[in-house]
């Protein structure tokens, strides 16, 4: 497996030999020219191989006599959030977020606690490609400096101090109701970055918790993504607990998926539904709330937002994509169908804190469970298929717009059709030779169909 380069900071596979202390070197050596001076923040989640490519890190920092903090395992969130309060120049998050154990990563984020767009991308990759280094400095390896100071405490106690103070427009979150609910948790932490953020919020928050997998040492006990067919455990014990749900994230904790009170996963899509109901639920003006999610993510959200005259927008995948749009307009909330949760007004990264924070208040305000706000939701079915492709993208392209006259196109991520209650998607990876599929209509058989056809055009070409 090739190292991976991307809008979503750099990942690689370990038993290759890919991720090494001289990819690790180059990079950093190229963002200490990118950032001269100033404080740099470093976190990393629960897997072991974070161990040492934050000694190797650090090592590198002392070599070009930098400032820097250490943070241990905290949430690739946490550390966006400490960049600003620590008013640093740069953030690291060692993590390769939801990819399995044999992957890790690093994920770069600016001085506004953003994670880096296409232009700062742009710029570190040629500043790599100019400085042409083939070696890492003797005195890098031969120095055996400790890591003294963690502050994964103070992070994680800055993070839940900031999610306290979380307003809605002029309306602060009614925290003493949520706290009166004393609402039964299940948490599934994949033994990662949320292992202690998240049991210690809900704590907080006068939550009966009960944890699985939050052990912070990165045994993946079940594949990370936080996806139904990985959550079967987390399912199970949500009912001999009686919870009222059960969380799950993934390894740097900036996805949240949710198991309803019976013990049944509901879409990973639902999180960010549910998440702006909550917003526009306590909002003191919705019809004014602006609203940023991905191409790929549930018209659902739009059926929430018609029902408070608030108005969605719309941004190519990725985080940055939508945050980059979320600024633009001056929107309030935002995130992508994957899990995650962005609020202006939190941080600009999608964070499962905010998530948790959300789905507490509007279980809190309507006084339901997540089964019953899900069956209030108009019914709408996603299928989400990928398949190898190697062709002309270009071609089929133009193909697809033949055989879908009649719907809307957008083709600001992939090719994107529109029509009356029902949409299909397709992407071109950017790191493999496949196409992603999604398509979403009010029944089952609307949605196959578009699927197949869809695949019936690709197999003609």
């Amino acid at each position: 497996m090739k190292v991976i380069s991307s809008i979503s900071g750099l990942r690689a596979t370990l038993d290759e030999g890919k991720f090494d202390k001289l990819l690790i070197y180059r990079y950093i050596s190229a963002l200490c020219e990118m950032y001269p001076q100033g404080l740099i923040v470093i976190g990393r989640d629960g897997r072991p191989s974070g161990i040492e490519i934050e000694d190797t890190l650090v090592k590198i920092l002392n070599y070009f006599g930098r400032n820097y903090i250490v943070c241990g395992i905290i949430p690739t969130p946490t550390v966006q959030v400490m960049v600003e309060h620590l008013g640093a120049i740069l953030g690291i998050s060692i993590t390769a977020s939801h990819n399995p154990a044999e992957w890790n990563g690093l994920k770069f984020i600016n001085s506004q606690g953003v994670f880096f767009n296409s232009n700062e991308n742009k710029l570190l990759l040629e500043i790599i490609e100019k400085q042409k280094i083939n070696k890492i400095p003797n005195e890098i390896l031969d120095t055996n400096t400790p890591i003294k100071h963690i502050f994964s405490d103070e992070a994680i106690y800055v993070h839940i101090q900031k999610a306290f103070s979380l307003n809605i427009g002029e309306n602060l979150i009614d925290f003493d109701a949520i706290k009166r609910k004393n609402f039964k948790v299940v948490v599934d932490a994949i033994n990662s970055s949320g292992s202690i953020i998240i049991p210690k919020l809900l704590d907080e928050l006068n939550c009966q918790v009960n944890k699985i997998n939050c052990e912070a040492n990165g045994d993946f006990v079940h594949q990370p993504e936080p996806l139904p067919e990985n959550l079967t455990e987390l399912a199970v014990k949500v009912t001999e607990y009686g919870a009222d749900l059960g969380i799950a994230v993934d390894p740097d904790a900036d996805r949240l998926v949710l198991i309803n009170e019976q013990g049944k996963p509901i879409s990973e899509e639902m999180t960010v539904v549910l998440s702006v109901w909550s917003y526009l639920l306590i909002s003191d003006n919705p019809s004014e709330v602006k609203i940023v999610v991905n191409h790929s993510t549930t018209q659902l959200v739009e059926e929430i937002a018609k029902q408070f005259g608030a108005k969605v927008f719309r941004a190519s995948v990725g985080e940055i994509n939508v945050v980059h749009k979320m600024k633009q307009l001056n929107a309030q909330i935002g995130g992508e169908g994957s899990g995650g949760v962005i609020l202006s007004n939190f941080h600009y990264g999608r964070d499962a804190i905010a998530g948790i924070v959300l789905i507490l208040n509007l279980l809190s305000k309507t006084n339901k469970k997540i089964s019953e706000l899900v069956s209030q939701l108009p019914k709408s079915i996603m299928k989400k298929v990928k398949l190898e492709f190697e062709g002309n993208f270009e071609l089929l392209k133009e193909k697809m717009m033949s055989h879908f006259k009649r719907e809307k196109c957008i083709n600001e991520d992939g090719l994107k059709f529109i029509g009356q209650d029902y949409w299909v998607q397709l992407r071109k990876s950017n790191t493999e030779p496949i196409l992603r599929v999604i398509a979403e209509s009010t029944s089952e058989f609307t949605t196959n169909i578009l699927i197949d056809k869809i695949f019936g055009i690709i197999k003609y070409l």
